[in-house]
């Protein structure tokens, strides 16, 4: 699990941040929060957090300027910046502070799903890109949360079996009797994606596995995960790693 420490200096927006995100189903446990960045600065020295989900305007230290501090401090922490100010001069800065990701207030939480994914792939990773990274817990947690349905579970199971071909949500429910419409809305209701979304993310899984690994070619990787040409599977991979699968496995334009 990421340790993650929020610091938002609205009450109500932080509180929601807090207790209103599924955090587990991201992989990540919050162990602070702060309402500004001088207490923030304390919690991080205290805690030693993974990620700062930080606003970027706050009283006493900004999270600008508290990006900065733990810059010169040479914190091994991920910054991703929240904030309400739609302004191109705060993303530029956020880019040049190596900001894991910058997002716009409100923020919903499928926004967050692909920013701590990517986080998740990188301490897996443990900052080498050639290591062979473990299983996502975003997909651990949609296992656990299939338990609760049997065809659900069946659907994730098929997934891992046939990722690689093209397991239809049609077939699966044929071969169980059921709807397909009733399938697609338990999958839904269940793990809050759907039957398109979680064989994409489970295909990126193992395409990263396989980048990792460094033996194959890009091309080959998009056949073997089951994206099919290279084209489709590089304009996935760059929507939600931020990166190419060529830069990704030479180690190269990693400011996730």
């Amino acid at each position: 699990m990421l340790k993650l420490v929020i610091a938002e200096d609205e009450e109500i927006i932080r509180r929601g941040l807090v207790c209103t995100f599924d955090w587990e189903k991201l992989g990540v446990v919050v162990v602070g929060d702060a309402e500004d960045g001088v207490e923030a600065l304390e919690l991080i020295h205290e805690k030693r957090p993974d990620v700062v989900l930080t606003d970027i305007r706050m009283p006493r230290l900004s999270g600008i300027d508290l990006a900065k501090r733990l810059q010169g401090e040479h914190r091994t922490v991920h910054v991703v910046f929240l904030t309400s100010y739609a302004d191109f001069d705060y993303a530029q800065q956020a880019v040049r502070l190596g900001a894991a990701d910058y997002l716009l207030k409100p923020v919903e939480e499928e926004a967050l799903v692909p920013v701590f994914a990517r986080l998740q792939i990188r301490a897996a990773a443990g900052g080498d890109r050639m290591a062979l990274p473990e299983k996502l817990d975003a997909w651990t947690a949609y296992r656990d949360c299939a338990k609760r349905n049997p065809y659900v579970r069946i659907a994730l199971g098929t997934i891992e079996a046939r990722y690689a071909s093209r397991p239809s949500i049609e077939t699966i429910a044929a071969d169980e009797g059921i709807s397909s419409s009733y399938l697609s809305r338990k999958i839904k209701e269940v793990t809050g994606k759907t039957f398109g979304e979680l064989l994409t993310a489970y295909r990126l899984q193992k395409s990263i596995e396989l980048l990792s690994e460094g033996r194959l070619r890009v091309y080959e990787i998009a056949e073997r995960a089951g994206f099919g040409d290279y084209k489709n599977f590089a304009q996935v991979f760059k929507r939600i790693m931020h990166t190419t699968p060529k830069a990704f496995m030479e180690g190269k334009d990693l400011h996730l």
